[in-house]
């Protein structure tokens, strides 16, 4: 038998609150929980811990260049091991999703409705990728809002390290794939 309790809040919604007093009434129990998305047929993770989490890394593609967001905005490859602004802020801000800043001129790396890369100023819907570490270990960042006939858009840079238009771009091509180097902390006492 269940009894029901005072509501409680979860993620901005009243749910009641369930106590399970023998095993049938916990299965029921566990059937009205499994009736919410998140939980759906498995255990609910917390991920609260993660987010707001700030790493400091370069991002090395697959074809030799670190990522950099220069002071105009611009979006390019170097491959100058400490240039300083290749040196970028990955936050998250949801689960899966990450801003990622360089450090030293301050832009967001942004992808526009069109694929186009580039650096913005102020952190919005442009600014939010989807960060997933593929097969080969390396990390591939597509936009989160915007999307090509369907199909997700991917930060990229083409073999001369100049950034390639998002829907030009897919999950298993190497020129959109990146390593995210540690930044040493030497390097993070020169901004700090």
């Amino acid at each position: 038998m269940s009894s029901l309790a005072a509501p409680r809040q979860e993620h901005g919604r009243d749910l009641p609150l369930l106590e399970a007093t023998n095993a049938s009434s916990a299965a029921a129990a566990a059937a009205a929980a499994s009736s919410f998305p998140a939980s759906a047929g498995r255990h609910v993770r917390s991920y609260d811990h993660l987010r707001g989490d700030v790493r400091w890394r370069k991002l090395y593609s697959h074809n030799k260049f670190f990522l950099q967001i220069g002071q105009d905005g611009s979006v390019k490859g170097t491959k100058k091991d400490n240039c300083p602004y290749s040196i970028l802020a990955i936050t998250s801000v949801e689960i899966g999703v990450v801003a990622v800043k360089s450090i030293n001129s301050n832009y967001y790396l942004a992808m526009n409705k069109n694929g186009k890369v580039y650096g913005s100023r102020e952190f919005n819907n442009d600014c939010k990728l989807k960060e997933r570490i593929e097969e080969n270990g390396y990390n591939t960042y597509a936009s989160s809002f915007w999307k090509s006939n369907g199909r997700q858009m991917f930060v990229a840079l083409n073999g001369r390290g100049n950034p390639r238009k998002g829907y030009k771009t897919r999950r298993k091509n190497t020129t959109a794939h990146f390593l995210p180097i540690v930044v040493e902390p030497q390097m993070k006492d020169l901004f700090y």
